[in-house]
């Protein structure tokens, strides 16, 4: 054998060996683009699965906390209108009171005043001994 003829060989097997190489790099290249392929699949698959699951519970908390503020805010406005005819009746019976009883009346109020005073005066002179 010649030296050319054992370069052309060797050439050729370099060749060869490149080739298999090149190609066993893009099989694995589409393998490895596959499996990607593949998981991203099973990914989108699992969130798009979370989205079904989760949404239903959101909605329904939603529509608790809904259901809850209506019935709160209904609860204030019966309180708040429960609390409005108790003052106006007792304001209503006051007035009566007043109307039917006027000595009576203005010495509740006199001992009225004159105990919140008394309670005002002996207060603030506690408070100047502290």
């Amino acid at each position: 054998m010649s030296i050319q003829t054992s370069t052309e060989k060797l050439s050729h097997t370099a060749r060869n060996l490149a080739d298999d190489v090149l190609q066993s790099a893009e099989e694995a290249v589409k393998a490895t683009r596959t499996k990607a392929d593949a998981s991203l699949g099973v990914a989108e698959s699992r969130v798009r699965q979370l989205r079904q699951d989760t949404s239903p519970a959101i909605q329904d908390l939603a529509s608790r906390a809904q259901d809850i503020a209506a019935r709160s805010i209904g609860y204030c406005a019966e309180t708040s209108d429960r609390a409005r005819r108790q003052l106006r009746h007792a304001s209503e019976a006051t007035s009566r009171y007043v109307a039917e009883q006027p000595g009576k009346s203005v010495a509740i109020a006199v001992a009225s005043g004159a105990a919140l005073g008394a309670l005002a005066l002996w207060l603030s002179r506690r408070n100047r001994m502290h």
